[in-house]
């Protein structure tokens, strides 16, 4: 596709279905694409094209159908390929979320090659997908999961960091945008300093694929992952990108079909590049989306979205800070159209009741980081998550709900 010559915000948000519906009478603002972003029509009917004209399963068939259906798959791998600048595609893994990506590399890698004793890097920012599979292969190996801290704007602690890093650690697995309070961490020097120290790096990319051009060649990681759903693509589709030397050691996540080269009973030998790492029928079309997806971003210009985003996030953080009473929690100087916030006496979850009545969508909770909720010393918050399809409008309308919300509790 030809990328876009201006940022036209009607436009991107004409592409979305949903925005021409209301929500209790009124037009949906939806501030939530941190936890599920929405769905341009490009990915709509490209998931309903494949369904409709050119279903068959992949790979096994020799039918047009299955023929056609495996093009688009394995199309749709060369465009992630492209779009993370991975060497090969062979180093493209799906999976059907982040989650499993994460688990895959826990148990596979990990359980290779940890020890009692070795030591597994986290922050304290992570989102509990990459907390809890490290603890439990840390569980199973006797290795020991430690956590960098962070500072009072929630910034990644670098200093401490590199204290951190010895000959005991193994591997370092942290986010590149926190989910929670938007943090930008500083991947390149964490994967720099871990490679110095002779560790391997997971990169947790689910919050940076919708926001950032992400490049594997530049950026230097041993794993990276991300899940499709936040990139406005469906649901039910992830990617791991892995080194081809890692891979090729590691072995299988799962077992079944198309994931072997022969089967006896006797003896099983397995397939080569990512194959090794997919069995069973995949997720087929909602691949298909995500290439879908991908395209429909570039074409926008990942220049434009950047920008877009930092004027919204000022222009949010500047209104949501004349509200009394309202603090936000985490201001890193570099951080994503993210804003977690807290009203005084107000609990999170009335919070997001009250102002999904003016159809304004929040997240409320903890955002599955306990750990960092722990650390800002609140059980919850609430968050506001911003898109390349959100506008000024929607800021404003969440700022009037919210005084709304103060004027019921007085």
């Amino acid at each position: 596709m030809n990328e876009m010559t201006t940022f036209d915000i009607e436009k991107i948000r004409g592409d979305f279905p949903i925005f021409a519906r209301e929500v209790h009478g009124r037009p949906l603002t939806y501030l939530d694409s941190g936890a599920s972003a929405q769905k341009p029509t490009a990915v709509l009917e490209a998931v309903e094209r494949a369904y409709r004209e050119t279903y068959a399963n992949v790979h096994r068939g020799v039918h047009f159908l299955s023929q056609t259906s495996t093009e688009l798959y394995e199309g749709a791998r060369e465009t992630v390929r492209a779009h993370i600048n991975a060497k090969s595609v062979d180093e493209v893994i799906f999976t059907k979320n982040a989650t499993e990506s994460i688990n895959l590399v826990a148990y596979s890698y990990g359980g290779m090659i940890l020890k009692e004793g070795d030591e597994i890097i986290l922050s304290t920012l992570e989102h509990h997908s990459n907390i809890v599979p490290w603890q439990l292969i840390a569980q199973k190996t006797g290795a020991v999961v430690k956590a960098v801290p962070i500072n009072d704007d929630g910034e990644f602690m670098l200093d401490a960091y590199l204290e951190m890093l010895g000959p005991k650690t193994k591997i370092v697995a942290v986010t590149h945008i926190s989910n929670a309070i938007g943090t930008i961490t500083p991947i390149r020097q964490i994967i720099d300093a871990a490679h110095d120290a002779g560790a391997k790096v997971l990169i947790d990319g689910s919050q940076a694929a919708p926001h950032m051009p992400i490049d594997m060649q530049d950026i230097g990681a041993d794993f990276y992952v991300f899940t499709g759903h936040k990139v406005f693509a469906p649901t039910g589709i992830g990617v791991l990108y892995g080194k081809p030397e890692l891979l090729d050691a590691m072995p299988p996540f799962l077992g079944g079909g198309d994931m072997i080269n022969r089967v006896t009973f006797e003896k099983t030998t397995f397939a080569k590049g990512h194959s090794k790492f997919e069995a069973g029928t995949p997720p087929i079309v909602q691949a298909i989306g995500l290439g879908a997806a991908i395209d429909y971003v570039n074409n926008i210009g990942f220049d434009k979205i950047m920008a877009h985003e930092r004027s919204l996030l000022a222009y949010a953080t500047e209104q949501l800070s004349q509200i009394n009473s309202l603090r936000i929690i985490g201001q890193a100087k570099h951080k994503a159209a993210i804003i977690s916030f807290t009203l005084e006496g107000i609990h999170p979850h009335d919070i997001g009741t009250i102002v999904d009545r003016a159809g304004v969508a929040v997240r409320v909770g903890h955002h599955c980081a306990q750990p960092l909720m722990d650390y800002f010393d609140v059980a919850a918050t609430a968050r506001a998550s911003f898109a390349l399809y959100n506008n000024r409008a929607d800021v404003d309308r969440l700022v009037a709900s919210l005084r709304d919300v103060q004027e019921i509790f007085g």
